[in-house]
């Protein structure tokens, strides 16, 4: 079954767009965190960001900048998130690489993540297992 996203750019399923060109489709989340939430995607099926060539990822990267502007000013917001998921693990719930543009506002509650802490020695020895495999 193609992906809900891929339906969306085919025009089979509607949706709020708040942009689109040849290479990039911005739509309203039907499931907003807050209002003005707003999903920015390639056209072209990617599953995760690993798997997105870096021209691509480049330009998506740079559409994402100009709808964070338009999306902060549009909802009136004070801030904004920019958040990907990649993986089921990690909270993506479509298989089509999309970055979220989440507005904030003064006092809203939202808490995106609990910070940790890491156990002695533990700092240093992720941040070897990172360099090694680079």
């Amino acid at each position: 079954m193609e992906c809900i996203f891929c339906q969306i750019v085919a025009g089979k399923i509607p949706s709020a767009k708040v942009f689109e060109d040849d290479q990039a489709i911005a739509f309203l989340s039907i499931r907003p965190i807050q209002p003005g939430h707003t999903i920015v995607t390639l056209k072209e099926h990617f599953q995760t960001l690993l798997e997105v060539p870096l021209p691509q990822l480049q330009y998506l990267v740079g559409v994402v900048q100009k709808l964070s502007s338009a999306v902060k000013k549009g909802a009136k917001a004070d801030g904004f998130i920019i958040s990907m998921n990649n993986g089921r693990d990690a909270g993506q719930e479509i298989d089509h690489a999309h970055f979220h543009i989440l507005p904030r506002f003064k006092g809203d509650g939202l808490v995106p993540w609990k910070e940790g802490q890491y156990k002695e020695g533990e700092m240093i020895k992720y941040a070897d297992q990172i360099k090694k495999v680079l």
